[in-house]
């Protein structure tokens, strides 16, 4: 195989959210994996006793935004379907779908979610007055993430 075709290879996976690829052509196979930067050195701390005190700061700021995912507006909470990027509107010069007060019905369009070069759009479940937008054009989401109250 080509080393052009195998820095190809190795730029999509960098840009993607693939952990593994595999290609095969004719007889010939290139595997690539990528291994999470860190992953050997998060092991040692954890054994170390370094980390205890360090533990305790990480929960607090946990405890702390508990209360901040139940602040949510009363409403119906529409969650992300699957992991992607989310995008506000069609392009990035036109106007969002749509906007907090915004009145909206069943099945009209709020956002979108990219995933794999698959442009997905995301509906309103319910009819009623988008309360809150709780991600930001070009974030990216994770499945079952909140990200519009509809009440």
């Amino acid at each position: 195989m080509d080393l052009r075709k195998i820095k190809k290879l190795i730029d999509l996976l960098e840009e993607s959210n693939l952990a593994e690829l595999e290609i095969k052509e004719g007889e010939e196979v290139v595997r690539l994996s990528r291994v999470p930067k860190g992953g050997m050195t998060m092991a040692a701390p954890i054994a170390a006793p370094a980390p205890a005190p360090v533990a305790a700061p990480v929960a607090a700021p946990v405890a702390e935004a508990a209360p901040a995912a139940n602040a949510l507006p009363a409403g119906h909470v529409v969650k992300a379907p699957m992991v992607g990027t989310f995008y506000a509107s069609s392009t990035p010069g036109a106007a969002a779908f749509v906007k907090v007060g915004q009145q909206v019905k069943a099945g009209e369009t709020l956002g979108i979610i990219e995933a794999m070069k698959m442009f997905n759009q995301i509906e309103a479940d319910v009819a009623g007055t988008v309360q809150a937008i709780l991600v930001e054009n070009g974030q990216p989401v994770e499945f079952d993430q909140p990200m519009f109250v509809i009440a």
